[in-house]
């Protein structure tokens, strides 16, 4: 089977969703830049700070860049955070006190915060400080308001998680749309009840973002889309400055807070991938539809589908059995400029109940923004592809891992 001929029939289809992904990064752009203008960013705020940070103005213009951005009243953008899993583990040690109640109204969370809220035991979970947790799952791929609002009338909730990407299962990821129409629901019921909003994979896929539409927090990842595949680690929390206060004095410590953390030369870095995210993310979007579009011809199922509205960079694919899973994983690896000798092996990761199968043959490790495939080793054998810097090496790669498929399942 030639994939390049079968990509020659389906290019015609993909100019009207590559069209609406243009001006969304155009609109996003501009976000960026008249940001950067109102903070004047200078050169004087790539140096660098070491021992305690005081006084760095970089760090200082980088967090007033992103409040800015996202509309927010403050922002904590730090390198000691090591994840957006450690940033929302450290929003909710900030937020919640003992015999309080954490409310997830989209399901049980990914995985790695399993531990963090207790679901999976751990002495030092939320659990263990006698911090509750309930969960809503989702109806339909949209909030379930008749259960929601039922709790809410019943019960005291000091925060309200909602992940907005799919993580590791099947459900559809939550547009901005069905984000402020929960939302307005939640504060007519309960308005001191906070709205936490887990971001990833999320940010610059449309032209609004959560604080925009009522959340009081949101929060996500450098070394996603708002890194631009350029900042090397750290992550982000945006919203209310009393919420950031609280969060910055539990990441460094009570009365402290932002006054301190050592930016250690990394300020350059995550302004530079702040302006190049809304394309960067642009170029991960169309690579998410091209992946679509070509396996839709193919016959698999995939989600979303190419020509359906996106809420985040990840694109599902269902193989329902692990060799498949495996070769197309191992068609990414090969298609990457870092480490594609190698061969993505399941294995056991922290955070993970199952064995995870991961290629990403990345510049930055476990940058998901930068062209990435990994999935859990359980049914239905779904493979989460996620970004590219660029729309041209992403094809090539998915062309390319497309036909490490067909070629290892013609083996068979």
């Amino acid at each position: 089977m030639n994939i390049q001929k079968i990509y020659e029939q389906i290019a015609p289809d993909l100019s009207k969703p590559f069209q609406k992904v243009e001006e969304i990064c155009e609109f996003n752009s501009q976000k960026v830049l008249n940001a950067f203008w109102k903070e004047k960013v200078s050169e004087t705020h790539f140096q660098s700070t070491t021992g305690y940070g005081y006084n760095d103005t970089g760090r200082e213009v980088i967090e007033k860049v992103y409040a800015d951005i996202f509309k927010s009243e403050d922002a904590l953008v730090r390198t000691q955070f090591i994840s957006g899993s450690h940033a929302l583990s450290t929003a909710l040690f900030a937020l919640l006190r003992p015999n309080e109640t954490l409310l997830s109204i989209t399901g049980t969370p990914y995985d790695t915060l399993h531990e963090v809220i207790g679901i999976k035991p751990n002495d030092s979970s939320l659990k263990s400080y006698h911090v509750n947790y309930e969960e809503i799952d989702l109806k339909e791929n949209d909030f379930d308001e008749e259960k929601i609002v039922n709790y809410l009338k019943k019960n005291k909730v000091k925060v309200i998680e909602i992940q907005r990407s799919k993580g590791y299962s099947t459900r559809k990821s939550l547009s901005i749309e069905k984000l402020e129409r929960i939302i307005k629901i939640i504060k007519k019921i309960s308005q001191d009840t906070i709205v936490m909003v887990d971001n990833c994979y999320c940010e610059f896929v449309s032209k609004k973002e959560p604080i925009e539409v009522g959340a009081d927090i949101c929060i996500g990842s450098l070394i996603k889309n708002l890194g631009g595949g350029i900042a090397p680690n750290g992550a982000y929390i945006v919203g209310k400055k009393e919420l950031i206060n609280l969060c910055a004095q539990r990441l460094t410590l009570p009365g402290e807070g932002k006054e301190v953390g050592p930016s250690l030369g990394i300020n350059e870095s995550i302004l530079k991938g702040l302006y190049f995210a809304p394309s960067v993310v642009k170029s991960a979007l169309k690579t998410a539809i091209l992946t679509a579009a070509l396996l839709e011809k193919l016959g698999y199922q995939v989600e979303p589908k190419y020509k359906e509205e996106r809420s985040d960079i990840v694109q599902n694919i269902y193989f329902y059995n692990a060799q498949d899973l495996i070769a197309y994983c191992e068609g990414i690896q090969m298609s990457s400029p870092i480490d594609s000798f190698s061969k993505p092996i399941p294995g056991d990761m922290p955070g993970y109940d199952d064995q995870i199968i991961m290629a990403a043959g990345t510049f930055i490790q476990g940058s998901s923004i930068e062209l990435s495939c990994d999935g859990p080793l359980r049914a239905p054998y779904i493979a989460y592809q996620q970004g590219s810097l660029t729309y041209e090496y992403g094809k090539i790669a998915i062309l390319k891992a497309i036909e490490h498929l067909l070629t290892k399942q013609s083996k068979k």
